[in-house]
């Protein structure tokens, strides 16, 4: 079980994102997609709230820090109990659509926006989604292209962003 208590270890450092700090929403360029207030981001467009970290990461009022960590399908499901425990919510991993929504292709490496996840790796995310043409494959959207590809296999492992749904 050393993976799950990995695992663990990496949702205490995140645990500071349960403290809920009394800074003001900060809003994303002009077309207000995003509202970020400390460790939560609230996508409008989707309808859901991001972690603002990476998994292995915590917000420190600024920033993210600490060393993201990859985790392979199974392994993102201890991850995402451990969330659920110590966050509060009902976490998972998005969808397709939800994680493409939040590539910006207008930004330099990594495509996304900095400003409101900040330290984001260009490299891929995954999705919880299979790849219905290729049913031995898992969706992932690649933030260093900005593109998304369906040809990843569940034992590999990549970064993970949480979300639930508002």
């Amino acid at each position: 079980m050393p993976v799950f208590y990995t695992i663990k270890f990496i949702f205490r450092l995140i645990g500071i994102s349960c403290l809920i700090l009394t800074a003001s929403p900060t809003f994303a360029n002009n077309n207000a997609q995003f509202i970020a207030k400390d460790h939560i981001v609230i996508d409008l467009k989707s309808g859901v709230e991001w972690l603002r970290c990476s998994v292995g990461q915590r917000w420190n009022g600024t920033e993210c820090v600490g060393n993201i960590v990859k985790l392979n399908q199974e392994m993102s499901v201890q991850a995402i109990s451990l969330a659920n425990e110590q966050l509060g919510g009902s976490w998972r991993l998005p969808t397709r659509e939800e994680l493409e929504n939040i590539v910006c292709h207008k930004c330099n490496r990594p495509k996304i926006d900095t400003s409101i996840f900040p330290n984001t790796p260009a490299e891929p995310y995954w999705t919880g989604e299979q790849n219905q043409y290729s049913p031995r494959h898992i969706w992932s959207v690649n933030f260093f292209t900005g593109h998304t590809y369906g040809r990843f296999m569940p034992f590999q492992d990549l970064v993970i962003r949480l979300v639930r749904d508002r």
